[in-house]
């Protein structure tokens, strides 16, 4: 729905929101009247271009022409009936994702925090029925994220965020080292640890990539002991940093993996996909979902990954990302460009403050986002290309001269 089409003004539009909707977030001035490929459009049809993607979901594009099909023509055929009866889309797409990534089975779920919380629940269950009632230990990376509801956000390495400070007690049984320190992990579990749970590139604690020593080593470590690695992939999946999953890039496999964000081409959708044997776990009634594998985000998502794979999109990523990352380097107060892929991160050496470079972006017409004061972020739609990336950094230059004045 345009704003066009209602006989509203924007005015009317944020008064709305101010009167009835709850508030969490910092509102950009700005109307997302429309959107296609790179850029979003304002209800005057300014454009912005569009590198923060709804944070890394519209991977393929806004409104990417088959996503939008697909969505159409399922929702015109069966859009919603519950997990009883057999569908189409769920069938297809359970195939497509599990032969893409090398995993045996996968659960579909509607979000990342509920992804994660799926897989926590999993290895939790699959360690108290193997080994014990006290096996249900997991250890996470400090600075890390997984989400909102209460076992991810209890995963969540950040005691000090503002996601868990007033909830109170958080959900027993999760103990944090630093990531990419193997040591501290090894030394963080315990008997009854029966997951060792990561993202191979934390986001909101930065963007900061796993190393291949810490991957690998979580990974033998794993097998030596009889734990379970849980990849959390929500927002590093589906092409993001240069590969399918970002575990492709260090030639390992975990146990489980969650994935969200970009499978589903802008619609909601998560999953989490696992080995035969830890899949096994989840019987009758154990878990379930109403909405999860809803057809019309099933059929979006097979389109988007159809999208992703037969475009090469993670090579995309990985070539586009590598230059992107070589040019933020360039720019002054630049104290680090990091990332993987088109997973992109700045961090500024304390002279330039990470918001006061979003806003002036967002007044040039360039979407990022920012995390704490230090670190920009930027998770682009995986189909840009290196003028994309130059019209980007030119912005951020010209944003960061001004703020250097």
């Amino acid at each position: 729905m345009k704003l066009q089409d209602t006989g509203l003004t924007f005015e009317d539009i944020k008064n709305k929101v101010d009167t009835y909707m709850i508030e969490t977030y910092e509102r950009f001035d700005f109307l997302a009247d429309h959107a296609k490929g790179v850029y979003m459009y304002d209800e005057n049809d300014t454009p912005y271009l569009d590198f923060y993607a709804g944070i890394a979901v519209n991977a393929v594009g806004n409104c990417n022409e088959k996503v939008v099909k697909a969505v159409q023509d399922q929702a015109a055929t069966l859009m919603q009936t519950f997990n009883y009866p057999y569908t189409v889309p769920q069938a297809l797409l359970a195939e497509k994702i599990c032969k893409a990534i090398g995993m045996d089975k996968i659960f579909y779920q509607n979000s990342g925090t509920e992804a994660n919380e799926a897989m926590i629940k999993m290895a939790r269950k699959y360690g108290v029925e193997k080994y014990g009632p006290e096996k249900y230990h997991i250890v996470t990376a400090r600075e890390s994220f997984h989400g909102r509801t209460f076992g991810a956000m209890s995963a969540t390495g950040q005691p000090d965020n503002a996601c868990q400070i007033g909830f109170g007690p958080m959900t027993e049984g999760f103990s944090y080292a630093p990531f990419n320190d193997l040591e501290a992990f090894k030394a963080a579990c315990t008997e009854n640890t029966i997951g060792i749970m990561v993202e191979p590139v934390q986001g909101e604690g930065g963007v900061h990539p796993a190393t291949q020593e810490f991957l690998q080593g979580l990974r033998e470590f794993c097998d030596e002991k009889g734990i379970l690695l849980l990849l959390d992939e929500v927002q590093s999946g589906w092409g993001r940093t240069g590969a399918l999953m970002s575990y492709m890039n260090y030639g390992i496999k975990p146990d489980i993996v969650s994935m969200a964000k970009a499978m589903g081409g802008g619609m909601p959708i998560g999953a989490i996909c696992a080995t035969s044997e830890v899949s096994k776990a989840f019987t009758m009634g154990s878990h379930g979902t109403t909405f999860g594998g809803h057809p019309v985000c099933c059929a979006a998502s097979l389109a988007a990954v159809t999208e992703i794979i037969d475009r090469d999109l993670p090579g995309n990523a990985k070539k586009v990302g590598a230059y992107f990352i070589d040019e933020l380097s360039k720019l002054p107060h630049v104290k680090e460009a990091r990332g993987q892929g088109l997973f992109v991160g700045v961090e500024f050496d304390g002279t330039i403050n990470a918001v006061d470079v979003k806003h002036g972006c967002f007044d040039r017409k360039l979407l990022i986002t920012a995390i704490g004061n230090d670190v920009i972020r930027m998770v682009p739609p995986l189909i840009i290309t290196e003028e994309d990336v130059d019209k980007a950094v030119a912005i951020i230059a010209d944003t960061i001269e001004s703020l250097s004045k």
